[in-house]
């Protein structure tokens, strides 16, 4: 018997290792049956408590309360025992309504990602994101704090600061919601101290300001539940449910608030649903694990008829799915996004060590179920309850207490009436119509944000305005605040409220302040008319040029250059009359490498000659209207003279480079490269042979007289030029 129990232990283990729970809980069967042939006395609950979990993850679920009811009937069986249960009761609703763990909620677009309410003393994060001040600092305590939207690690060292933009915008047009929001943490506050009936006073004229703010409800209701006011806070949980059916928090303060009234079967479903919602949340399970265990006690009569029961909890013939459903499909669901509540990080400023516990188990188990004599088939069948359309409990409450609470009236009422039409979850009925550009412009150009940009110090721009100045000052423009990191790593990111906001609010503006952008972008991006000219040395076609480039004038050249894409500009010599000379070439840019100081060295090569028509300015730069240059072709007996003129002109250039000390010859070929070689057919290019224009630019000749091999129209003038030359060097090199 002793080999054969070791051999059930192996295969045991090979079965929990393989998730094999079916044949898990045989074994443990076959255990206790052996265990009760040898020992007269008594089960082994251990054993028995595997079974049971095993049962359970086999979905075995009538045989697995079975095993929970021996245990509980040996007086053996704790709430703690009951996570695989829970965890399973959960899944299986979730699957059975189709729910994701992290179901979408109806959010606003005003509202936090972290909080779901709405934004107060918003701060932008610099991936672009927008949440409230005090739902960031908690966020970051956490030293793994990321953007709930895209994930970004938040950075924990530095101040938050507010974003002044959207601050002002949010005062401006939803006064009622932002008075509210500030009557929250006041309420908050007051909660802390330890002042519950101060704090929901605070609630209660905050709800009177904006009656749609879920998270006002369901934080009114965790304070009517800690003062044992179950009927309230009920009332709050319902419409906080309402307003947000896929927000674990609100199923939570329900829960709670049927707990205390001793509707034990209720607020196991709610504590249920909140956990298909959230699985993370431990004050759910947990409190669902400790109604289990009281409806899983063996005073009560026909409780083993009973058991079965609480597998049609998960069934998908509850109207659980309908209410949620219909609940949602009544607000306005125009802005919805992926979130993930978290109950337990209570970002709404309570402090969770006084969040209030649910319910006491002081009381006798045989009470319990002799109040709720059907409590588990009462679970199965019965549906989630909704929501009645009566009076509000604040209504109830302020007309009972007027001689109480001066100054709550006609105030109040007039408020009241102004966040029903202010609301955000309304915002598509009047406030695009009242919203005014000028709220949402830049401070710099003076026009309608376009790719708007929060600093670190809580200012917007557009992002092409600040990185002007940046090209001048690492300093924010309003504030002079250093922002080297701007400058260093080149990276912005826009801020995404502020582009719905536009989107939203202020279309038809939007769509013209595009149409100047665009017509901006296709100026720039003309390589015939305002052409970027860079005033500095002689650019030859096909021959490499490096550039410093650390002028704050060329910085913005060279990146519009970029930003159209064409990554090309001229090349021109300067000019004491005219500024630059008549002639020039293009420069197409092949790489550019940016330096922590806003310095940068761009890498570009020579492309196409061209003839400056028109003298010109934009932004600092100069620019100017241009015509390409090309060699005129020949054929006949003039082409076979070019041919013999260009062979002798090449041996010539050749035997002069050769003659040059091996010193010399390094530096010119680890800057120019090697000498290209001859053209099969020298009138493939329109500027002529790539080698003519690498002998000019390794020539040891001034840039007044290169300028004018330029201009040359004819490959047989440029080649008698570059012979000219040749003769002469080679004349001074023999004396």
């Amino acid at each position: 018997m002793g080999s054969e129990g070791r051999g059930l232990d192996v295969v045991l283990e090979l079965a929990t290792e393989a998730r094999n729970f079916q044949l898990a809980a045989e074994i443990y069967q076959r255990q206790l049956r052996a265990r009760q042939q040898q020992q007269a006395g008594g089960d082994p609950e251990e054993v028995r408590l595997r079974r049971a979990r095993c049962l359970v993850l086999a979905e075995r679920l009538s045989e697995a309360l079975q095993e929970y009811q021996h245990l509980s009937a040996q007086g053996s069986l704790r709430a703690e025992h009951l996570g695989e249960l829970v965890d399973f009761l959960a899944r299986s609703l979730r699957v059975s309504q189709g729910w994701g763990e992290g179901e979408p909620l109806g959010v606003d677009l005003l509202s936090c990602r972290w909080c779901t309410g709405t934004l107060f003393e918003p701060v932008t994060l610099r991936c672009g994101h927008t949440y409230c001040k005090n739902c960031l600092e908690k966020e970051r305590e956490s030293q793994r704090a990321c953007c709930k939207v895209c994930k970004e690690r938040v950075p924990t060292a530095g101040t938050c600061r507010i974003n002044v933009v959207l601050n002002s915008f949010l005062g401006k047009y939803f006064p009622a919601e932002t008075r509210a929001l500030s009557l929250r943490h006041e309420g908050n506050s007051l909660y802390k101290k330890n002042k519950p009936l101060a704090a929901l006073e605070k609630y209660h004229q905050a709800i009177a300001l904006a009656p749609k703010d879920h998270l006002l409800l369901s934080n009114r209701a965790q304070i009517n539940t800690s003062l044992k006011c179950f009927e309230d806070a009920l009332h709050d949980g319902n419409a906080a449910c309402n307003i947000q059916p896929f927000w674990s928090k609100g199923h939570l303060r329900k829960a709670q608030a049927l707990a205390g009234l001793q509707k034990m079967d209720k607020a196991l479903k709610e504590y249920l649903i909140c956990i298909a919602l959230d699985s993370e949340n431990k004050t759910a399970k947990m409190e669902a694990q400790k109604i289990l265990c009281d409806l899983l006690s063996p005073i009560a009569e026909n409780i083993h008829q009973r058991l079965p029961d609480i597998m049609q909890v998960m069934s998908p013939r509850s109207r659980i799915k309908g209410i949620v459903l219909n609940s949602l499909n009544s607000r306005n669901s125009s802005n919805v996004f992926e979130n993930s509540c978290k109950v337990n990080v209570d970002s709404t400023g309570f402090d969770s060590k006084q969040e209030w516990k649910t319910h006491s188990f002081s009381t006798k188990p045989a009470q319990v179920m002799s109040e709720n004599q059907d409590t588990l088939k009462n679970l199965s069948t019965e549906p989630a309850s909704m929501i009645s359309e009566r009076k509000n409990t604040l209504k109830t409450q302020h007309s009972s207490n007027k001689d109480e609470e001066p100054g709550t009236t006609e105030g109040y009422t007039k408020c009241n009436k102004r966040a029903r039409s202010q609301s955000p979850g309304r915002e598509n009925d009047i406030l695009p119509k009242l919203v005014d550009a000028f709220d949402l412009e830049c401070s710099l150009c003076m026009r309608l944000y376009y790719e708007p940009i929060t600093t670190p110090c809580g200012h917007t721009f557009c992002l092409k305005c600040v990185e002007r100045c940046i090209d001048h000052s690492p300093k924010c423009p309003l504030c002079k605040e250093i922002l080297p990191e701007y400058q260093a790593l080149r990276k912005y990111n826009r801020t995404v409220l502020i582009e719905e906001l536009i989107v939203h609010y202020l279309p038809e503006e939007l769509a013209e302040r595009k149409r100047v952008n665009d017509e901006e972008m296709a100026e720039l991006s003309n390589l015939n008319k305002a052409v970027p000219i860079f005033i500095c040395t002689m650019a030859y076609p096909t021959v490499p040029c490096p550039l410093h480039i650390f002028e704050p004038r060329y910085r913005l050249m060279i990146r519009r250059c970029m930003e159209t894409g064409n990554k090309q500009f001229g090349m021109c010599l300067s000019d004491p009359v005219k500024g630059f000379a008549d002639y020039g070439c293009m420069l197409e840019v092949r790489s550019v490498e940016l330096f922590s100081d806003g310095r940068s060295v761009v890498d570009t090569i020579g492309r196409r000659r061209f003839k400056v028509l028109r003298h010109s300015e934009k932004d600092g730069y100069s620019t100017a209207d241009i015509e390409y240059l090309e060699d005129k072709k020949v054929e006949g007996e003039a082409y076979a003279e070019l041919v013999r003129l260009h062979d002798l002109v090449y041996d010539q250039a050749y035997l002069w480079f050769s003659s040059l000390k091996q010193v010399l010859k390094t530096r010119i070929l680890s800057h120019f490269g090697p000498m290209p070689r001859k053209d099969t057919d020298i009138q493939t290019s329109p500027n002529g042979p790539g080698w003519c224009w690498w002998l000019l630019a390794v020539l040891p000749l001034e840039s007044r007289a290169q300028l004018p091999f330029l201009s040359m129209t004819t490959l047989q003038e440029r080649l008698n030029g570059i012979r000219r030359v040749l003769l002469f060097m080679s004349r001074n090199c023999a004396r």
